[in-house]
């Protein structure tokens, strides 16, 4: 049903009305007390088995959406009644900002896949901070926060920006993530060399140790697919000396090359980040390379052209406690969560492993 819905609305629509559109109704379903109730027990059924514990954090399930979709947290709610059972909010940056001109997110709907330079829109950290503090959850679902660097703030003064959405934010956050990977803010990669990821980590560390005193909020990191092994190996060696809590892996790939794209060469070219699809290969390959670096010692976050069941299954296999997704909820709809967490469910029960925590990383594990 969803599928032709898209074909004869959503896909005539610019996609980003239509992420309004579509957003605007899971919003307003999330208000209404019986409608939310029916559409929960519908769209996110718990499947025991799946129960999942990540950096102290106990949750429904490994499968939660990703950065990007709800970057101002106003339909927390609405996504945990659609399954996900962990939400990431984000990116929110310290100072609000429009983004990129519009056109500015492009479907590729050929190869299941979306082009974006939205360039962190959003309303900025202390908005942000100001409606996750008077937030009335109706559904129990982990937040994370990720926050990235002001455009118009140069790159010398990264950190500071960094620490002032840490400050405002943490208190609020399940979990925080520092994401220096987008390719839509010019100079953010270059935060991911580790001369100048390890200052940054080391200071939003200590602003949210400073302002949440209770308890300690996990801090990851987000990186590209496009860095080389070597800069990989130095983040994951970073992060353990660190103590970071865990790294998310993987962002969108500024690639277009041998990635088999089929859509038009037109949309092909747009400047952006690609996901979906055709991410699925590399993300998957950073992913092992990290568990095989870390093993058990930091929780790793496998996203990146998780698509159905299998995907999610390979990246658990492949290392990750977690799995996010998003750009395949544009093209799978709203039974996408139910979907997965089934698929999951029905894997682990065909496994040799006991539990969801035994399948983590077993591939990798494998003597060769």
């Amino acid at each position: 049903m969803y599928k032709i819905f898209f074909r004869l609305v959503f896909r005539r629509m610019d996609p980003e009305r239509a992420h309004h559109l579509a957003f605007r109704w899971i919003r307003l379903a999330a208000r209404v007390p019986v409608l939310r109730t029916f559409l929960a027990a519908a769209l996110a059924p718990r499947h025991k088995e799946l129960r999942t514990e990540a950096f102290g954090l106990r949750m429904h399930g490994p499968f939660g959406l990703a950065a990007g979709f709800d970057k101002n947290a106003v339909a927390i709610d609405g996504m945990s009644m659609l399954g996900f059972d962990h939400v990431e909010i984000g990116t929110v940056t310290g100072e609000a900002q429009p983004g990129n001109p519009r056109k500015r997110l492009f479907r590729l709907v050929a190869d299941r896949a979306l082009i974006n330079r939205m360039g962190f829109n959003n309303d900025g950290s202390l908005t942000v901070a100001a409606r996750l503090a008077t937030r009335e959850p109706v559904f129990r679902t982990v937040v994370g926060v990720n926050i990235g660097k002001t455009k118009v703030v140069p790159e010398a003064e990264a950190v500071g920006d960094y620490v002032k959405s840490a400050e405002r934010l943490a208190p609020y956050a399940d979990y925080l993530v520092v994401n220096v990977s987008s390719p839509n803010t010019p100079g953010l990669r270059d935060l991911q060399a580790t001369e100048a990821l390890r200052p940054l980590l080391s200071a939003v560390r200590e602003a949210a140790d400073r302002v949440v005193a209770h308890r300690r909020v996990p801090l990851l990191v987000k990186i590209a697919p496009d860095l080389a092994d070597e800069d990989v190996d130095a983040v994951a060696d970073l992060a353990v000396e660190l103590g970071l809590d865990g790294i998310i892996a993987t962002n969108t790939t500024i690639a277009r090359e041998g990635l088999g794209l089929r859509s038009d060469a037109g949309l092909v070219k747009e400047t952006g980040g690609l996901s979906g699809a055709p991410l699925k290969e590399r993300s998957l390959e950073v992913l092992r390379r990290l568990y095989a670096r870390v093993g058990d010692r930091i929780t790793l976050v496998g996203v990146g052209g998780v698509e159905n069941a299998e995907d999610a299954w390979q990246r658990i296999l492949a290392g990750a406690t977690l799995v996010q997704g998003y750009s395949a909820f544009i093209y799978e709809g709203p039974f996408w969560g139910r979907a997965v967490h089934k698929g999951l469910a029905a894997r682990l029960r065909t496994s040799p492993y006991a539990t969801l925590a035994d399948a983590v990383g077993a591939d990798v594990r494998k003597p060769v």
